[in-house]
């Protein structure tokens, strides 16, 4: 999964109750000076299960689509990876693992927005408002926390297809279950937790970040191909930012029942010894590009999810009024 990566700023319309409320918090942002500045102190409070589930909605639709749409890059890049030596690239197979994949990639999409969403609303609104990029920075981690949960497992399964050493989800998951236990879908948690909390906080705060600021300078929300633009920004420069860490990730995660390394400290000394410090950059190109269209699709699909989903709250309570006064 790119990893993936949801948001919605305060004067967002999905999380706005009507057009006027919408008018007053954007002319409230404008007005501000500071770079991706925000004021939320006049904000009423949000509505936590309707956050949560219209980004467990949105999450998810964004985490399938990016997924299915890239996953033959992300296959090429954890070859180029976990490839050895003078290894040849194997080419075959792009979409090997996907079905199993998206099983895991559907929770972890939503589970990850679903917590996000609502970490970064409530942090707007205890930091000040020139601290806004420290909250989507813990919001991005704390969701990233969560996520992983459904993420290791998935990913486990995942690139041991990749790299040709089951044919099947199921196969991979009896066989891990029984070689490896409970743990062996764990294995490179450590180092799943030291790529991706950086990342997702990173990405996360890029976008959002990024995202006021071009706001303050337009004057008005931004459209769908504009978000996608800063995704793909964000999610490039992110990409390329981690690629070594992802590169001791995937290490740890396909290495097996085999333990060619200790930890990740052992794994960082062995790739340095036997293939030298420019081994950490190996899929960097796929990486970028991958999770640059990634970030693109997903932000893009996110906020446009979003948005369906807020045109309808409105409407709902129209009808709802129109039936009383009826009665």
């Amino acid at each position: 999964m790119a990893p993936l990566t949801l948001s919605v700023t305060v004067q967002d319309s999905a999380i706005s109750p009507s057009s006027d409320a919408c008018t007053k918090r954007k002319q409230n942002l404008v007005q501000k000076n500071s770079f991706a500045s925000i004021t939320v102190g006049q904000e009423k409070p949000f509505d936590f299960l309707r956050t949560l589930f219209e980004g467990v909605i949105a999450g998810g639709t964004a985490g399938v689509v990016v997924e299915t749409a890239l996953y033959p890059i992300d296959t090429i890049k954890t070859r180029l990876q976990a490839a050895r030596g003078g290894e040849k690239l194997l080419l075959k197979g792009l979409y090997s693992g996907l079905a199993g994949n998206l099983a895991g990639v559907l929770p972890a999409s939503a589970l990850f927005v679903g917590v996000y969403e609502p970490a970064k609303q409530k942090l707007l609104r205890m930091f000040p408002e020139n601290l806004s990029a420290f909250a989507h920075l813990t919001a991005g981690a704390i969701g990233g926390i969560a996520a992983s949960f459904v993420r290791v497992p998935t990913e486990v399964v995942k690139q041991r297809m990749q790299t040709g050493q089951f044919t099947s989800a199921s196969n991979a998951v009896r066989f891990i279950a029984s070689k490896e236990g409970f743990r062996g879908f764990y294995a490179g948690y450590g180092s799943f937790l030291l790529r991706d909390l950086p990342f997702d906080a990173i990405q996360f705060c890029l976008y959002e970040q990024i995202r006021l600021g071009y706001m303050l300078a337009a004057r008005r929300n931004l459209n769908d191909p504009e978000n996608a633009i800063i995704g793909a920004f964000a999610g490039a420069l992110t990409g390329a930012i981690t690629t070594p860490l992802d590169v001791i990730k995937t290490r740890l995660m396909v290495q097996g029942p085999a333990n060619q390394y200790k930890g990740i400290v052992d794994c960082v000394q062995t790739i340095i010894k036997e293939e030298g410090p420019s081994a950490f950059l190996k899929g960097i190109g796929p990486r970028v590009l991958w999770i640059g269209i990634g970030g693109s699709i997903f932000f893009g699909v996110l906020e446009s999810t979003k948005r369906v989903l807020a045109e309808r709250r409105p409407n709902l309570a129209l009808r709802t009024n129109s039936e009383k006064s009826k009665d």
